[in-house]
């Protein structure tokens, strides 16, 4: 018989996926659970998760709620582009690198066109001249939509004025904007603005809203902006099998994490345990942070035999997969000031033993 290890949270550090649940949300879906409620999203479930988002972003939304970030990125790209058209988005962004071809499956065949810029961010003038290249050439694919990370695969977060300025460069090209905001809390929290500012104000058509990363357990959400696109979102989604029949579960989800704050709370913990991580490993020698995290995103170098001793110990987190001796440590909602320092005093003890080794001192037989 096989068995299935949890790994504890204060060695977790692979990806913010891997944290559990709040129990507010535990508890929502318990409640949820108890007696009937109509299907399909005709339940006050969901009636309450849409009228908190639509309290949040300052104007009244559509919602719907998906179990993965992958389905609510695809969806919304979908209900933005013909499969004739383009998405204009960044090479390190998540649909670009990890998303298995699923854009272009949800879109009929829309073509995905990196712009690049530094930190993972778009550059403006790249973007630029992106959006029109070609425009009503019918040999090429026609660029359609603009699709920003917030925050991005980095770490990094785009300021007001950065989402403002891409948005504005799109909207002059004629596309429409997309945000996948896999960590929009994260990003919300760090720039210390609202959920309308750093969206429809600043020109996005539609939002991939992300909970599972911050505390949900299988729930997060499209929200759109536009409320022209709801109907064709409502057909796209059913027809791609996201239209839970007992949807209830997925918005009880979504409604526990807006109430109370409990959202910002979490992002809020996860951004704090990433700087004391920072802060922790740049007063240790010999070790290189590769910029500053503004979200819940680290990463770093570290002496290959320091890297394997902390796998040794059990500790999880990406190396390698970027480049070769580049490490990516994700802090999360579930992570505790003793879980960051046991981290930074495993890397202190392994670095000691590290230059031990390689100063030339006794070693065991």
């Amino acid at each position: 018989m096989s068995t299935t290890t949890v790994t504890p949270s204060g060695l977790a550090f692979m990806s913010d996926n891997m944290a559990g649940a709040s129990p507010e949300i535990v508890q929502a879906v318990a409640a949820a659970a108890a007696g009937n409620a109509a299907p399909y999203g005709n339940d006050p479930f969901t009636d309450s998760a849409r009228h908190k988002l639509s309290e949040i972003f300052e104007r009244d939304v559509a919602i719907f709620p998906v179990s993965t970030g992958t389905a609510a990125n695809c969806l919304a790209l979908a209900a933005l582009t013909p499969s004739w058209g383009s998405v204009l988005c960044h090479p390190d962004s998540h649909i670009n690198n990890d998303e298995c071809g699923a854009p272009e499956f949800f879109t009929n065949g829309a073509k995905l066109v990196t712009v690049p810029g530094n930190d993972s961010k778009i550059d403006p003038g790249a973007l630029h001249a992106a959006a029109r290249r070609k425009a009503g050439d019918v040999h090429s694919v026609q660029p359609s939509v603009l699709s920003i990370s917030q925050a991005t695969e980095s770490g990094s977060v785009y300021s007001l004025d950065e989402i403002r300025q891409l948005g504005s460069i799109a909207k002059d090209a004629g596309l429409r904007v997309h945000m996948d905001g896999a960590r929009f809390a994260n990003s919300l929290v760090h720039l210390e603005t609202t959920p309308a500012e750093m969206t429809w104000k600043a020109g996005i058509d539609i939002l991939s809203f992300g909970a599972t990363k911050n505390g949900a357990m299988t729930a997060d959400a499209i929200v759109t902006f536009d409320p022209e696109l709801a109907t064709e979102l409502a057909f796209r989604a059913k027809r791609a099998g996201q239209l839970a029949s007992k949807m209830r579960f997925h918005a009880a989800q979504l409604d526990a994490y807006l109430t109370d704050d409990l959202w910002l709370r979490n992002a809020h913990q996860a951004n704090a345990m990433a700087t004391r991580l920072e802060d922790g490993l740049r007063e240790i020698a010999d070790t290189e942070l590769l910029g500053s995290p503004q979200a819940n995103i680290l990463f770093c170098r570290l002496p290959r035999p320091v890297t394997n001793a902390l796998l040794a110990e059990g500790y999880t987190f990406y190396h390698d997969r970027w480049e070769p001796g580049t490490l990516r440590f994700v802090t999360s909602f579930s992570h505790t000031p003793d879980d960051i320092d046991h981290l930074l005093d495993a890397v202190r003890r392994q670095m000691f033993a590290s230059h031990g080794r390689t100063n030339g001192a006794p070693q065991s037989a």
